[in-house]
């Protein structure tokens, strides 16, 4: 199976992405098989004395915000503050008060503008790739389980685990989604979460669907939503199964606990794995959770990984995701996804809380940003999911465009397009306001697409002055090799 491949065999035959350069010179003055940037553009730097001095982690946590561009992090620290009673522009998020930060470029080896897979595989093997493949290198077309299994990249996950490190994943979307699922498979298509979304002139090729690898790959914790790639018809959706169990199965192999609640995870032993899938497919969004809901929320998850992965006298590697965060663009509801981020930002604050500094590096960043606007010169407290209001004594220019050309108000956020879309109407009509209204788009779609700028990186502990300018995606692998001494 491709996740039984060895560290060693997969370092040998990594294959370079596609492009006209096979190597360029990386962040640290390295040739790499990056991606195919001309030398003068790649940023070529020699590393400082200061960053090869610069002390080892025992541990790293890596928070990836699924869609959390800078205009999401912007919106999410006012939303926070005008929850807080603030007028909201004033407030600071967590990570916001960590010291080193860059730009990160996220385009995909043949996308312009990034999907997740293509940018967590750039993040956990160190290599960009192309959009909707997990952990294969760009030479490896997508579909094709024959490719896959010819151009494997490393992954982190599995590196930490022979090093000996603990593992931890935790996602708010599905375990087998494409984020979480880059730490530890590989897949010729995102969409294999289930063997039964395998092609059926792929199947029996050697390739394992996302549930599979999960579930034989080697982890201490992992928590999240999608139990139901991991049953048969009975339960989920696993072809010709109907008894099929998958975490029964892990289980038995490892002397693990299984838990579905929240109730469950805080009794599982702590000397053993924990599999946690809440929910049969993504979790529930933070504004719509019930007071009944046996869900635990991301802050929750991530306090139970944290607690038991520090047992392990020689560190962890933890990535957490704000997953929603992501979906709730994708339906063009910004007040979902700032109350995501809210959500978020408040586990990284247990993180900073709950680990030393001196030995834990925490990153905080996103796959990828969304086409989210902040816009129309509202007053400074102004709801920021509300109607724009114009700032007193900010002129009459300024006022006059607080009502579109066809004299009704909008919003201060939107989107360039999406499900949302006022194109083709009629009439537009005066738009929805509040937490779970959706707002205005332009281009009519189904879903709102991501966005091609560049995101942030933030990072606090040893290690974090690597933090610096503006890379590429996959740097950020290096930077956590490097934090734990393993260059």
């Amino acid at each position: 199976m491709i996740t039984k491949r060895i560290f060693a065999s997969l370092l040998a035959s990594a294959a370079l992405p596609l492009g006209a350069c096979s190597t360029t010179v990386n962040y640290y003055g390295e040739e790499r098989g990056v991606q195919s940037v001309p030398l003068a553009q790649a940023g070529a730097v020699e590393m400082p004395a200061d960053v090869q001095k610069s002390p080892r982690a025992k541990n790293v946590i890596l928070f990836i915000g699924d869609g959390m561009g800078i205009s999401t992090i912007t919106a999410a620290r006012i939303y926070a503050g005008q929850k807080l009673g603030m007028t909201g522009e004033e407030y600071v998020l967590p990570f916001e008060n960590f010291e080193h930060v860059a730009l990160v470029k996220t385009y995909n080896t043949n996308a312009q503008v990034p999907d997740s897979a293509g940018t967590a595989t750039a993040m956990h093997s160190g290599e960009k790739t192309n959009i909707g493949v997990l952990g294969i290198g760009a030479a490896a077309g997508r579909g094709s389980c024959a490719d896959a299994l010819a151009h494997p990249l490393p992954l982190l996950g599995e590196e930490a685990k022979q090093r000996g490190l603990a593992l931890g994943i935790v996602s708010t979307a599905r375990l087998t989604h494409a984020t979480p699922a880059s730490v530890y498979a590989r897949a010729a298509d995102r969409n294999w979460e289930s063997d039964t979304a395998i092609p059926e002139d792929q199947r029996g090729l050697g390739c394992d669907d996302i549930a599979s690898q999960l579930v034989s790959a080697d982890w201490d914790v992992a928590l999240g939503g999608g139990l139901g790639a991991f049953f048969g018809s009975t339960m989920g959706g696993r072809r010709n199964e109907a008894d099929a169990n998958l975490p029964g199965a892990w289980a038995a192999r490892t002397g693990g606990t299984y838990v579905t609640t929240s109730t469950e995870l805080a009794a599982a032993p702590m000397d053993a794995p924990v599999l946690g899938l809440f929910s049969p497919s993504h979790m529930t969004y933070m504004a719509q959770r019930e007071e009944t809901s046996t869900e635990p929320t991301l802050t929750d998850m991530t306090a139970q990984a944290i607690t038991r992965l520090s047992g392990d006298s020689d560190g962890f590697y933890l990535m957490v995701e704000g997953g929603r965060i992501d979906h709730a663009h994708h339906g063009g509801q910004a007040g979902l996804a700032l109350e995501e981020t809210v959500e978020f930002a408040r586990a990284i604050q247990y993180a900073i809380d709950n680990t030393d500094p001196e030995e834990t590096l925490i990153m905080v960043t996103a796959d990828h940003s969304h086409v989210f606007t902040i816009s129309g010169y509202p007053r400074r407290g102004n709801d920021i999911l509300g109607l724009v209001v114009p700032p007193e004594d900010g002129g009459s220019e300024v006022a006059e465009v607080t009502r579109a050309s066809d004299g009704k108000p909008y919003t201060t956020l939107g989107y360039a397009n999406g499900p949302g879309s006022i194109a083709g109407q009629a009439e537009r009509p005066v738009p929805e306001t509040g937490v779970e209204a959706r707002q205005q788009a332009t281009v009519p779609l189904g879903s709102e697409t991501h966005g091609g700028e560049d995101v942030a990186l933030y990072a606090n502990g040893p290690g974090a002055d690597r933090a610096r300018g503006v890379i590429e995606q996959n740097i950020i692998y290096d930077i956590i090799r490097r934090a734990f001494g393993w260059n």
